[in-house]
């Protein structure tokens, strides 16, 4: 891939992750009540920032992925309010920043897999997969030392096991949901797109 294509998608998954991280991942069923059809929508819990993440690597590949998450964590450091909570330097003594620092190797390594195969959906699930795996390993890690070291801003005083639920457990049954999701978004635009 060209350094221009490379740059685009890099600046595509930007905004893309900016805006996955204001929109609230939700889940359409059918309902029949009474011989009437309709859409019933559940909430999944967690938003499409993650979605944008691994769609990113799947589509413009590992340094377009990793290069888009770095200007996110870097234009989320210096002040704007486009992380979950706000912005600013401060953000790294939140528990969640972590889990932010993940997206980088996320991308990348979802990227350096999608593109490794000719794109299955079972390869682009399994990308997907270890990108999400990596986010919550990189969010543990950052999560325990920053909790023992006692830089971590906990004001709830939350134990280590009562943030680990919080970020990763309680978090991952949705995300799986937009993982499969991307993974039928990926598979889709890269065969309209590159075959």
């Amino acid at each position: 891939m060209s350094l221009i294509n490379e740059l685009l998608w890099a600046t595509f998954g930007l905004f893309l992750t900016i805006g996955g991280t204001f929109l609230g991942a939700v889940l359409a069923l059918p309902s029949f009540d009474a011989g009437s059809f309709s859409l019933q929508i559940h909430s999944l819990n967690v938003s499409y920032q993650i979605g944008a993440v691994l769609l990113v690597g799947c589509l413009g590949g590992r340094n377009a992925g990793a290069l888009s998450q770095i200007a996110y964590i870097l234009l989320g450091l210096t002040g704007l309010d486009i992380f979950n909570q706000g912005g600013g330097l401060d953000y790294i003594h939140k528990p969640s920043f972590g889990y932010l620092l993940g997206f980088i190797p996320a991308a990348w390594v979802c990227g350096q897999l999608a593109f490794d195969r000719l794109p299955r959906i079972e390869s682009l699930a399994f990308s997907c997969l270890c990108g999400l795996g990596l986010i919550h390993l990189t969010g543990l890690g950052y999560l325990f030392i920053s909790y023992l070291s006692g830089w971590l801003e906990n004001p709830s005083n939350l134990s280590l096991w009562d943030m680990i639920t919080r970020f990763s457990f309680v978090q991952i049954p949705g995300q799986l949901a937009v993982v499969c999701a991307v993974t039928v978004v990926a598979f889709t635009l890269r065969q309209m797109m590159f075959y």
